[in-house]
């Protein structure tokens, strides 16, 4: 993830207060619809620009268990979210060696289960794929992946991701498909191009590669804002909701949290937002009942990505 300071020099510093004296708007969790847990930072490749700057080297946020996620749906299901999305995001989430157990925890107890991929090598070993056969067997469509496939041509998911990366991407939507595994895809907003544009070339592409996948719907194509922190971007007061007309209810921090393991920690800790795992400011405890509280806007994402760009990582 590019990061400079100067961009927003004197800004994002006061959770209370934006640089000019205004009140920071905050947003309350009104209900928990999706609990994403991260597996684990590694990753099969290096991205020009991760926001969680996972890698082949980064073991920052180190693999959850599957008995740890158990511990925290045992939380929900002794409070009022008995139901919601559980999410699994990473790094790459078929790094760590425990994915379709932790998948399976989840769905066995009757959640819907979203697992973000990049659809190449972890993916690919045999015993994984067998495991996702098994789960979309006994599961169907309670199951989905989510392929981040930065643009629907090869230049520019390459040259986010490395040469070549979009054809094994490609492969590993085809087994997908194949096996009949429910799939979505993840893109990203950049090089100019307008949404209209965008959704248009990844329709041709799925068309041409017979993938089940709605272009144009929004919750089947999610296009994210880039998040660049070179980029200067507005601090959201409280009277930015009826400036903007948007109400705090539809950023993603009113019905999301994240489980995290961090290296060298006895136990996983919830933070607000899959977008901001390092900051300590957005850890809240080491329940979902302790994460159950207000969370100051009071990062450039939380502008960009959230309230400006309307994203949201749940579908």
């Amino acid at each position: 993830m590019k990061d400079s300071s100067a961009a927003n020099i004197g800004k994002f510093t006061d959770p209370a207060k934006t640089a000019t004296g205004q009140e920071r708007a905050s947003v309350r969790l009104n209900r928990l619809e999706t609990l994403w847990f991260n597996t684990g930072t590694l990753c099969n490749i290096t991205c020009a620009n991760c926001y969680i700057n996972s890698s082949p080297t980064n073991d920052a946020l180190v693999y959850i268990s599957a008995r740890e996620v158990s511990g925290f749906l045992d939380q929900l299901a002794s409070g009022e979210a008995r139901r919601c999305e559980i999410g699994f995001t990473g790094g790459e989430p078929f790094m760590n060696p425990q994915m379709i157990a932790l998948a399976e925890t989840a769905l066995t107890r009757g959640h819907q289960v979203l697992i973000l991929t990049n659809a190449m090598q972890p993916m690919m070993r045999p015993k994984v794929k067998a495991g996702l056969v098994d789960l979309a067997a006994r599961f169907g469509d309670r199951l989905t992946l989510r392929v981040s496939l930065d643009h629907h041509g090869a230049a520019r998911h390459d040259a986010e991701r490395g040469s070549g990366s979009f054809e094994r991407t490609l492969k590993g939507m085809d087994w997908l498909t194949a096996q009949g595994i429910r799939m979505t895809v993840a893109g990203r907003s950049l090089w100019h191009e307008d949404a209209a544009t965008a959704r248009a070339g990844y329709a041709a592409l799925f068309a041409a590669r017979g993938y089940d996948i709605d272009a144009f719907d929004p919750g089947q194509t999610l296009l994210f804002p880039e998040m660049d922190l070179n980029v200067e971007v507005p601090e959201i007061t409280t009277a930015c909701w009826d400036i903007l007309k948007k109400s705090p209810d539809t950023v993603m921090c009113a019905s999301s949290r994240m489980v995290v393991k961090r290296r060298g920690a006895r136990l996983p800790t919830v933070v607000a937002c899959t977008l901001l795992p390092y900051d300590p400011q957005f850890d809240l405890g080491e329940t979902l009942a302790a994460a159950d509280r207000p969370v100051a806007l009071n990062h450039p994402h939380c502008a960009k990505f959230c309230v400006l760009g309307g994203a949201s990582c749940s579908a």
